[in-house]
């Protein structure tokens, strides 16, 4: 009787600690991801969650990001390694810059994982890849169709396929993906009201509970950027309409596009961007609470949490979206895209091991047009990045160096001269584009200090800080890696959508202005992100 009464006391024991137990969480801020990482669209897939973000003219392209817990966040794979629909991304009769990939749909369905985007450009079509294994790779071209601008893709539980793009558009795709389906839906499921000015955009549809959600961002009269929800019991409508999130957080502009997902507890939660001046568009993440039918984002209040905890078990990744590189390996990490298509041949990691060595190739004039210039993001709110560089198979003429890259720019720029001395020059340069093909017209170029080196080996630093109304980067050398010199002035870093229409880059680039056939060997690239405000 003892041995029973021992045996049910102990089961009520482990039953009732395992009812109040502490429910493992993950901790976050926002931003979640405080990096330029726009046009977010989720997916989830088990214990596993995928992250799609637009990087436009960066090759690799279409960035996939993998995570556990919606707070840690790696790059799994690169939809597309180059696109070749003009050359244009070969930055021959014009460039892409601030066009290529945009807004992607990722989606996953009967043990397939789905991506549809449509470049804005040139011949304007859609592409659809599919994959069974993100993180493998392997994406495969399914289809071209028609062009989708800011497009969600959607299979319905009946076994049909459609996109919801533009302002509220609805296209049927046929089952296999192959194309648009001719005698299948497609209409304009609603318009814009009186209360809208220009497009709505940044598509993303979820089905709940037999109910259908579009979300869209709108830019009412006079109003701040908002975050939309439009319902309806049935696919093509009506829909009715409700404001679902309208906040400007933590004292930077408007929050606004992204998407919905829940978890395989049942939980919802939505990752928003936010445009954040020179770092980029960053998402937030936030709860997403069900209220009257209706998908609400943010906390009680309706705002965006500064701090929360998911109900997930804490995943830390194994690597970075933005990281430290000492080129040890024999392939690039995932944290680094070129500017445009690369030329692969004047590029190597292996002709001098555990050193990037960047070619010169065609000869241009400035930094916006040349080739394989190699970039990653920045982080807020500071960060930091120093490159070490072997200069000694420069030839006269040679430009190498390290770049705050985007349509306005500083530049720490080492070029050897005709008498064989090099002087490394901090300038800001502001790069002219056309309108129609982005073609590079000119770049304005301030030049602010110069100096001349008298070694092959030199130390490139660039400080940020991302704080509220700050964006100031500041330029350091050194021949030593520990003795840093300021050079020149701080720059007040800008986002500009009119030019590359991205956040702020690190970016090393060699070009030749005169012979090709010099090359720099890249030892290290060096980060570190300080989260001080």
């Amino acid at each position: 009787m003892k041995h029973t009464l021992f045996i049910v006391s102990t089961l009520l024991v482990l039953v009732l600690y395992g009812c109040n137990a502490p429910r493992e969480t993950t901790a976050y801020t926002n931003p979640v991801i405080n990096a330029d990482a726009p046009d977010p669209s989720l997916t989830q897939c088990g214990d596993d969650f995928y992250l799609i973000t637009t990087t436009m003219h960066l090759m690799p392209g279409a960035p996939v990001m993998k995570s556990k817990d919606l707070v840690h966040w790696e790059v799994a794979s690169y939809v597309f390694d180059t696109l070749n629909d003009t050359p244009k991304y070969d930055m021959e009769e014009g460039t892409v810059y601030g066009r290529g990939q945009w807004a992607s749909s990722i989606r996953y369905h009967n043990g397939k994982f789905y991506v549809l985007f449509s470049p804005n450009d040139q011949p304007y079509s859609s592409y659809i890849y599919t994959t069974t294994d993100p993180s493998a790779g392997n994406w495969e071209l399914v289809s071209r169709t028609a062009h989708f601008h800011d497009a969600s893709l959607f299979f319905d539980d009946d076994g049909r396929v459609y996109v919801f793009y533009g302002t509220g558009s609805l296209r049927e795709l046929k089952p296999d993906l192959s194309g648009v389906k001719e005698d299948g839906v497609n209409m304009q499921i609603f318009g814009r009201d009186e209360e809208e000015t220009g497009l709505l955009e940044g598509s993303h549809v979820v089905k709940h509970n037999g109910k259908y959600y579009l979300l869209m961002i709108s830019w009412p009269k006079g109003e701040p950027r908002r975050q939309l929800c439009y319902r309806a019991d049935n696919i093509t409508g009506p829909y009715e309409k409700k404001v679902i999130l309208e906040d400007n957080f933590a004292g930077f502009p408007y929050v606004g596009q992204g998407c919905l997902v829940d978890d395989k507890n049942g939980n919802w939660y939505a990752i928003i961007f936010q445009d954040r001046g020179a770092i980029g568009r960053v998402p937030l993440l936030m709860p997403c609470t069900w209220t009257d039918g209706w998908p609400m984002l943010g906390d009680e209040n309706g705002r965006v949490p500064a701090a929360g905890e998911i109900p997930l078990k804490p995943h830390p990744v194994d690597s970075r979206i933005v990281e430290s590189d000492d080129f040890d390996s024999p392939v690039l990490k995932k944290c680094w895209q070129w500017n445009h298509n690369p030329l692969n041949e004047y590029w190597s990691l292996s002709e001098r091991p555990g050193y990037l060595r960047l070619k010169t190739n065609k000869l241009v004039e400035n930094l916006y047009a040349a080739r394989n210039t190699i970039t990653q993001r920045m982080e807020g709110p500071m960060c930091q990045g120093i490159v070490a560089l072997d200069l000694s198979q420069m030839k006269e003429g040679d430009v190498v160096g390290f770049s705050a890259f985007n349509g306005h720019s500083v530049l720490l720029s080492i070029k050897k001269e005709e008498d064989e001395t090099k002087h490394l020059t901090m300038s800001t340069n502001v790069v002219e584009l056309s309108g129609k093909e982005k073609a590079v017209l000119g770049v304005e170029v301030e030049e602010k200090e110069q100096v001349r080196l008298t070694t092959d080996i030199v130390y490139l630093r660039i400080d940020c800080d991302f704080n509220l109304n700050r964006d100031i980067a500041t330029f350091y050398y050194s021949t030593d890696n520990r003795n840093w010199i300021k050079i020149g002035d701080e720059y007040k870093m800008r986002f500009d959508y009119r030019k590359l229409f991205m956040g702020t880059r690190f970016a090393i680039f060699n070009y030749a202005t005169k012979e090709a056939g010099g090359y720099v060997d890249i030892d290290f690239f060096d980060y570190q992100v300080n989260n001080s405000k």
